[in-house]
């Protein structure tokens, strides 16, 4: 894939939605391509996190650890996908673990280059600064719903 198709796979990431070319230009080209084969693990449960990555092509099975050891199925994250978008902002473990299901390829994201476009771009900071304060409403929604349905 090149710089181009790199920059369309960016623009349809639902936090990077609507960010002008030349931005997504800037974070393709600093961002790094990884490939992956079926059944190789991406990252860990519990480990440090200083990237985000964008599955270009194949998908992954996502699982996190119960407190019994059990293993819980968290989903799969497939083409366009963006996998720990918080650690490009911020130093926070893993939540889960992430193995191909079949041969992949990720592009990602460290975040020194995050935070360089976050800076360069103050427009840019705010619009994520929103769409991250949206997912975590979301998500704290989403909880609170749970919640009735233990008490």
């Amino acid at each position: 894939m090149g710089l181009s198709d790199d920059i369309a796979l960016l623009s349809r990431v639902p936090l990077f939605a609507g960010l002008a070319d030349d931005k997504l230009r800037l974070m393709a080209f600093g961002a790094e391509r990884r490939r992956l084969v079926e059944g190789q693990t991406l990252f860990r449960e519990g480990t440090s996190a200083d990237c985000g990555f964008v599955v270009a092509y194949g998908a992954f099975r996502l699982t996190s650890t119960l407190r019994d050891g059990a293993t819980r199925d968290e989903g799969t994250a497939g083409a366009g996908t963006l996998l720990s978008e918080l650690a490009m902002i911020s130093a926070v473990e893993r939540k889960y673990t992430a193995v191909a299901t079949e041969d992949s390829e990720v592009i990602r994201i460290n975040r020194p280059l995050f935070r360089r476009m976050l800076e360069e771009y103050p427009d840019v900071a705010v619009l994520v600064d929103a769409r991250i304060r949206e997912n975590l409403a979301a998500m704290i929604s989403s909880m609170r719903g749970l919640a009735g349905r233990f008490a």
